[in-house]
């Protein structure tokens, strides 16, 4: 079982927060991303807010399928864990028959996502993963990710907190709010971005 462990970071200025990254990491990629969450109707949550959602990604010749589940009793106060489970389809008739049986199941398309994201490796431990993010409608984020096996959990906490050390972030600026949650509380959904 892999274990996402991770904090997010709001950005204020991205070309002063941009120079500290590459100071400590190296650029891999950036790319844009485009998702479309689906949820529980309305009518069947007990909250607005739902619980329960998955996300697909398009990406060249595949589409990602996406849901997390939240591990809240390893959180602290700068730190989230997540346990995540992905799987790819092939074409978009493989899509379309995955939300044909969700849509059975009570699930509708309810939100869109839009971000791009840069990429960095830390230059000292590469399995720490640094990104900067712009989401539409939000700004900009930065996230510090290291994704490891349950025993290495109390590990990745330390490296991610000596990460923020390292970049000088201050602990007001640490903001675990789910980007979907905050353009939900903006009253944000868009159009989808890519289901027709």
């Amino acid at each position: 079982m892999w274990l996402e462990v991770e904090t997010k970071v709001r950005i204020k200025n991205v070309d002063f927060f941009r120079k500290k990254v590459k100071r400590i990491a190296k650029f891999v990629k950036k790319e844009k991303r485009g998702d479309d969450y689906f949820a529980l109707k309305r009518r069947f949550r007990k909250s607005a807010y739902p619980k329960k959602a998955f996300r697909i990604r398009q990406k060249p010749r595949k589409f990602e399928v996406n849901f997390k589940k939240w591990l809240i009793e390893y959180w602290d106060k700068d730190i989230i864990v997540k346990q995540e489970f992905e799987f790819t389809l092939k074409n978009m008739s493989d899509v379309k028959d995955l939300l044909a049986l969700f849509k059975d199941l009570g699930f509708e398309q309810w939100m869109k996502k839009r971000k791009t994201s840069e990429s960095y490796l830390h230059k000292k431990d590469k399995k720490i993963i640094i990104e900067i993010n712009k989401i539409e409608h939000l700004g900009y984020f930065m996230e510090i990710e290291y994704l490891c096996q349950p025993k290495d959990m109390d590990k990745a906490k330390r490296k991610i907190r000596r990460t923020l050390e390292e970049l000088g972030v201050r602990p007001e600026d640490i903001d675990n709010t789910g980007y979907t949650k905050m353009l939900w509380r903006k009253g944000i959904k868009d159009e989808k971005y890519w289901m027709k």
